[in-house]
């Protein structure tokens, strides 16, 4: 099979969770490039692991665009989309197939891609849903995707099933989980807080970059009814969350929690800290379109507690459902803390599953692999219809991935 040329296309240089995926998929496609609307950590990144990178004369400015804010708000920026534009067709021309790797980057290569006359794959990393996005902008995105896309990856049901309900071609979807490579080795909970500077005693984490959605103040709350447990907040605020990362300490200064809860901001060492831990905690409030920090915590062993909401309950191993919590509920969340901290019953069986699953279903060379069935099809088939048959809704998670 002849390898093929991608234009990965992205309107951020921030590094999260789907530029994460866009640092994994990319340099496994030779002769391939980027991309970006800005500079910054991602453009470094990409040119390390070999890929070539782009950067636009007009994109700067585009991140600051929120997702739930009116379509004209973006009038004062016509101008610049229609030079990047004009710059992503013009490049696109040297490349089998563009792939648009998020929502602001997928309107604008939708156009491009028109134009250039090369198949268009959208890797959906969002759910389309109210909590985050106007409605006009929500039906602009799946018309475009129903008009312009020859394929859509998503990491979840929860993010194609959201996809649907707006209107999407379901036969356009495809569900392709993301992918970690990580081999962490078992080191004992006190070394490990030992050389990090951890404390000792009952300590739970939350890994996530800081916003009002992923929930970091239910944890906090939750610490005001839990004697002697203390916590650690890894993760900034990435996109303008600034406001309620400051809402957090005052939080914390109200509860008099100041002793029990430490800000570590942006650190790489996420592995090594989430097994000194003694749980991991996901307490986002809206629905999660994956949540990489879950594999992550089920690679290393770590209990975990998530949220049920969006892709928790297909992530988790089937027999660890009863470590999913509602969200936004602090008394639940207590309980379920104080359930795994007194030694219930069966949570090592139910950790060496999670970590089996882990291993099955969310390698790396799997999602690339996945990935570039996807992108041959793309560009082999003008019908624009899905690698994978189509499931219930009901059916299980694994069962889809390509």
């Amino acid at each position: 099979m002849t390898p093929r040329k991608v234009l990965f296309v992205n309107h951020t240089s921030t590094v999260s969770g789907a530029e994460m995926v866009l640092l994994d998929v990319a340099p496994a496609f030779a002769g391939s490039a980027a991309f970006l609307f800005e500079q910054g950590a991602l453009n470094q990144q990409l040119e390390q692991r070999g890929v070539r990178v782009f950067s636009s004369r007009f994109g700067a400015g585009f991140s600051r665009l929120k997702r739930d804010s009116r379509a004209i708000s973006a009038v004062p920026m016509a101008g610049r989309m229609i030079g990047v534009v004009a710059e992503l067709a013009h490049l696109a021309r040297e490349y089998d197939v563009i792939y648009a790797n998020s929502q602001k980057a997928f309107t604008l290569a939708s156009l491009a891609a028109g134009i250039a006359r090369r198949p268009l794959i959208w890797h959906l990393h969002d759910i389309l849903d109210k909590t985050h996005f106007a409605a006009k902008q929500r039906q602009l995105q799946v018309y475009l995707a129903n008009r312009n896309a020859r394929a859509v990856i998503t990491p979840s049901l929860a993010v194609e099933q959201a996809f649907v309900a707006e209107g999407g071609n379901p036969e356009l979807a495809n569900v392709i989980p993301n992918g970690l490579d990580l081999d962490a080795d078992p080191i004992p909970k006190t070394i490990l807080r030992r050389q990090l500077d951890l404390p000792s005693g009952p300590l739970i984490g939350v890994f996530s970059r800081i916003a009002p959605w992923k929930g970091q103040h239910v944890v906090i709350r939750a610490l005001a009814n839990l004697t002697n447990v203390r916590c650690i907040i890894v993760g900034s605020p990435l996109f303008g969350e600034d406001d309620y990362a400051n809402s957090l300490k005052i939080l914390v200064a109200r509860l008099g929690l100041q002793d029990r809860v430490h800000f570590l901001g942006q650190r790489s060492d996420i592995p090594q800290l989430m097994q000194a831990v003694d749980i991991v905690v996901h307490p986002s409030v809206s629905p999660e379109p994956f949540g990489r920090t879950l594999v992550e915590a089920m690679l290393v062993r770590s209990p975990l507690i998530a949220t049920d909401a969006g892709a928790a309950r297909e992530i988790l191993a089937p027999d660890a459902v009863n470590m999913l919590v509602p969200p936004g509920d602090t008394a639940a969340l207590v309980n379920a803390i104080r359930q795994v901290f007194s030694g219930a019953a069966g949570l090592p069986s139910q950790l060496d599953a999670a970590q089996t699953r882990a291993k099955d279903f969310y390698g790396l060379a799997k999602m690339r692999a996945a990935i570039a069935r996807v992108v041959e099809h793309a560009v082999n088939n003008k019908n624009r219809t899905s690698l994978q048959a189509h499931q219930p809704t009901n059916t299980s998670f694994a069962s889809t991935v390509l």
